[in-house]
C-alpha cells in the first residue's frame, strides 16, 4: 500500500456491526432465559380440571417472585412438578398447608374442623376419590413442608386426593393473570 492510499473503511465496520448484533442476540436470548427462569413462565392449560376459574386451552403466566419472600398460602392457584410424570408441570388451588387438618365429609371440604367455603367449585362435591395413587385417609394432617392441593373442577380433577400432599419445594410459580384468548383475560384469585 502506498502513502497515499487508504484501507477500505467497509471491512471492518461490516465485522463490528455483524459481531454487535450476535452479541445483542445472545444479550437477549440470555435475559429471556432469565425471565422464564426467575421471573415469569407462560403456560397452555390442556385439561378442564380448575374449570370454570381457568378453561382448557387457557394460557397464562405463573409468576415466580411471590415465593421467594411470601409463604404459599391456601386460596393460591400454584403450579407444580407432578410427582407421576417427570418434567409435566400441573396446576391446581392451594386448600390447606403444612399443620392443618384436611377432612371430606358429605362432599364439602373441612380444614380443622371447619367446612371451607368454594364459591369457585361452582356447586361440585368434593368427595374422596375412589381410585388413588396413595393411601389416604380422612381425616388427613398435611405434614410440614407439604401441601394439600385440588382443581375446582372437583368431579374432574387427579388432585391431593388421588397423589397425596405435594412438597412446597415442588410449587415452579403462582398463577398470576390469564392473557390468551383475550376475552378471559385478567388476573387469577
Amino acid at each position: 500500500m502506498n502513502a497515499g492510499e487508504h484501507a477500505d473503511p467497509k471491512s471492518p465496520s461490516i465485522l463490528r456491526t455483524f459481531l454487535s448484533l450476535i452479541i445483542l442476540l445472545a444479550l437477549a436470548v440470555g435475559l429471556s432465559w432469565l425471565l422464564r427462569e426467575y421471573v415469569v413462565q407462560p403456560y397452555e392449560i390442556p385439561s378442564g380440571s380448575m374449570e370454570t376459574t381457568i378453561m382448557t386451552d387457557d394460557k397464562l403466566f405463573s409468576e415466580k417472585i411471590s415465593y421467594y419472600f411470601n409463604d404459599i398460602k391456601a386460596g393460591d392457584i400454584v403450579t407444580f412438578q407432578d410427582t407421576e410424570i417427570p418434567g409435566r408441570i400441573l396446576i391446581k388451588r392451594v386448600i390447606a398447608t403444612g399443620g392443618q387438618t384436611v377432612d371430606l365429609i358429605d362432599g364439602y371440604v373441612y380444614i380443622d374442623g371447619v367446612q371451607l367455603e368454594e364459591s369457585y367449585v361452582n356447586g361440585e362435591r368434593s368427595d374422596p376419590l375412589s381410585a388413588t395413587l396413595t393411601e389416604i385417609s380422612y381425616p388427613y394432617t398435611i405434614p410440614q413442608g407439604y401441601l394439600w392441593v385440588m382443581g375446582d373442577h372437583r368431579t374432574n380433577s387427579k388432585d391431593s386426593r388421588y397423589f397425596g400432599a405435594i412438597t412446597e419445594s415442588s410449587v415452579t410459580g403462582k398463577a398470576w393473570l390469564t392473557y390468551w384468548p383475550f376475552n378471559r383475560f385478567g388476573f387469577l384469585d
